[in-house]
């Protein structure tokens, strides 16, 4: 069966080239979107090392294994431009990863997104909550936070109907339960209540793609198999295959939950394609 991840970076966490290379192929994994992340004023405790060049060189040795995606920052002027650019020049498929210090529903994030649905670019948006992620210092900041919270997720859904929304990490996939663990926990974990709000934000926007990558996604599916594998049968277009970091781990746990075969291509491959428009 063909694997797109749909979400890695390049050297995430010390990996070298040929380490994700035997990885990819162990894991039997046809194409990685590799996503660079452009903020103008990242000050996060570790500098984010996901620049386009370094995705670049990866496609560069290897065009037939990686594809790319990129978000320019909103906030910078002529982010629209260089959104075109990325996509004439280096033939980006995806805009993300957004993971920025910025509310999603800025005017200005909001217009790019927009834009991003006539260009047919899937966006992923890194969502993580300020209460729930403590730095414990002063410097840089006392709380790190990226994009708001799910509601703001909301009110992108339903700002940029036009536009594809892959919504990732803890500030989204805490809310799979019907309970608020997710304002003050970015890993929450116990038995999921159904009826949280990602099933309600699934029913209600058809524009809501589920970004499957991180901890935050496999824990959140793991929480509760019974009830993981019946939202993906309920919504078998709305799953997205995607790590952002090598294991099999998330592959393992869909692979167990005896979905079938049908659902598997979707979630795999299918749906991204579907996205994009085209074989990948």
């Amino acid at each position: 069966m063909k694997k797109i991840d749909a979400h890695n970076h390049p050297g995430l966490s010390g990996w070298t080239y040929e380490e994700i290379i035997a990885q990819q192929d162990e894991a039997g994994i046809d194409k990685i979107f590799l996503l660079a992340i452009e903020a103008t004023n990242t000050d996060e405790p570790g500098p984010l090392d996901i620049a386009l060049e370094r995705c670049l060189e990866y496609y560069e040795r290897s065009p037939e294994r990686f594809l790319l995606g990129c978000a320019p920052d909103p906030r910078i002027p002529g982010a629209i431009d260089r959104l075109e650019l990325l996509v004439r020049d280096y033939g980006i498929k995806i805009c993300g990863e957004v993971k920025i210090r910025m509310m999603y529903d800025n005017r200005d994030a909001i217009d790019m997104f927009r834009h991003c649905g006539e260009l047919r670019l899937p966006v992923v948006l890194h969502m993580q909550e300020a209460a729930a992620s403590p730095t414990h210092q002063k410097y840089p900041r006392p709380h790190m936070w990226y994009g708001g919270d799910i509601d703001t997720v909301e009110r992108v859904l339903a700002l940029c109907p036009e536009t594809a929304i892959m919504a990732h990490s803890t500030a989204f996939w805490s809310f799979i339960s019907n309970d608020d663990k997710g304002k003050t926990q970015n890993y929450p974990r116990g038995e999921v209540i159904p009826g949280g709000k990602i099933e309600k934000l699934l029913e209600k926007y058809p524009n809501l793609y589920c970004d499957c990558s991180g901890d935050s996604g496999l824990f959140a599916l793991q929480r509760s198999p019974e009830y993981a594998k019946k939202l993906m049968l309920t919504y078998p277009e709305k799953f997205i295959f995607a790590r952002d970091f090598y294991s099999n781990e998330l592959s393992d746990f869909v692979d167990s939950l005896g979905l079938p075969e049908e659902n598997l291509e979707l979630f795999y491959h299918g749906n991204l394609e579907r996205l994009i428009g085209e074989e990948l």
